[in-house]
């Protein structure tokens, strides 16, 4: 086989991977509704993951108990757990909700599993919120400056919302040949 070939079948290759027929049969507006869906079940998840692991951790509230307490309440933040908590959830699922629509939009990736882009993409998202967050909700909103060691834990947290949220889009997007199906090790589990 030519060389000319070879490269004519992996760009047919890489130009299918990453499709399915029938995901490229769907309408836009269904893609991008499937999409947010996606996005809003990854934010939830890894939203928790987020929280499971900073709490222990940093040992005190996220900021959203600090933004309620300045902007709605006007008290300690440490009496609003609970609206801390939801506040939080419910700014990463809708951070999930932008990524999950963001991701369907994006297919100069193609060429890579769709699991593998969600774990390249979200890590970078998880890093621009976090990025974000210092600056316009902690810096300017709060005027609260982190230490050191407080912002990498504040970035590592983010980074593990990142990662979770693209894992989570990313095996459950189109192009994935059974989203339903449950991985497997060599020789089962």
């Amino acid at each position: 086989m030519a060389v000319s070939d070879h490269l004519s079948r992996l760009r047919s290759i890489t130009e299918t991977e990453g499709h399915t027929e029938d995901a490229d049969n769907i309408p836009r507006e269904e893609h991008v509704a499937d999409a947010v869906l996606r996005g809003i079940q990854g934010g939830f998840v890894a939203t928790l993951i987020m929280t499971a692991f900073r709490l222990p951790i940093l040992r005190s509230l996220p900021p959203s108990a600090n933004f309620w307490s300045e902007y709605v309440a006007g008290d300690d933040p440490k009496q609003h757990s609970i609206a801390a908590i939801t506040f939080h959830l419910l700014y990463g699922v809708s951070a999930g909700a932008l990524f999950g629509v963001l991701f369907s939009l994006y297919d100069a990736g193609q060429s890579i599993e769709p699991e593998q882009r969600g774990l390249v993409w979200g890590a970078v998202y998880g890093m621009v919120l976090s990025a974000v967050g210092v600056q316009v909700v902690l810096q300017d909103l709060l005027d609260i400056h982190l230490e050191a060691d407080e912002l990498a834990l504040f970035h590592a947290g983010h980074l593990v919302y990142g990662l979770s949220l693209g894992a989570w889009v990313g095996s459950r997007t189109e192009g994935v040949e059974d989203p339903e199906r449950e991985y497997e090790y060599r020789g089962g589990n």
